[in-house]
């Protein structure tokens, strides 16, 4: 199973729509979805190094636009749409106390989650709903996110051929890991 959804991944990367699919799950990502765009940006790369830059860019400008869709989730549709998906998350009961210290260290919070597998529609959701500067999102948000899919892309793009056979002949082990870091994510949302 897992060498299919990798093998179909890879015909992806070639597919007219596989930039326009990167976009729409790097936009979700960003606001609601759970997963991350780089169980596609990553395949995509390997198949089509040449196409780093322009995937790894796809996947900044859709996140960053996701995350601006998240923080209005939060900032206008927090009792309908925000604090749900923070319930979903776990975070519903610890938002007031959170919402008190947000603001203080949001860039930095923002920062972090852009660029760890910490979810980062949690913070762009909390982010709208505590009325965090919003040059100041949109700053961290371009910095955590850049740094994120372009040293990926970068990585790709360089060791490319190696990566990929790596890859392909530990899939099992390195989806094992990928899942571990995603659950992870979610259990570090929930306890933090």
């Amino acid at each position: 199973m897992i060498r299919a959804l990798y093998d179909w991944t890879i015909r992806l990367a070639d597919h007219p729509k596989a930039l326009w699919a990167l976009g729409t799950v790097s936009f979700v990502e960003s606001s609601f979805f759970p997963i991350p765009p780089d169980v596609l940006m990553i395949p995509m790369i390997i198949a089509r190094p040449s196409r780093a830059w322009l995937i790894a860019t796809i996947a900044l400008v859709t996140s960053v636009l996701g995350g601006l869709f998240g923080y209005f989730i939060g900032a206008v549709l927090w009792e309908t749409i925000g604090q749900p998906i923070l319930t979903f998350y776990g975070k519903a009961e610890a938002a007031d106390l959170f919402a008190e210290r947000f603001n203080a260290y949001g860039a930095w919070a923002v920062l972090i989650a852009g660029v760890t597998p910490f979810p980062f529609k949690v913070i762009t959701i909390m982010s709208g709903w505590t009325g965090l500067s919003l040059p100041v999102f949109i700053l961290a948000s371009v910095i955590a996110r850049g740094l994120r899919f372009f040293v990926v892309a970068g990585l790709l793009w360089r060791f490319g051929a190696p990566i990929r056979t790596f890859i392909e002949a530990r899939l099992g082990l390195l989806f094992s890991l990928f899942m571990l870091l995603l659950v992870g994510g979610f259990a570090l949302v929930k306890y933090l």
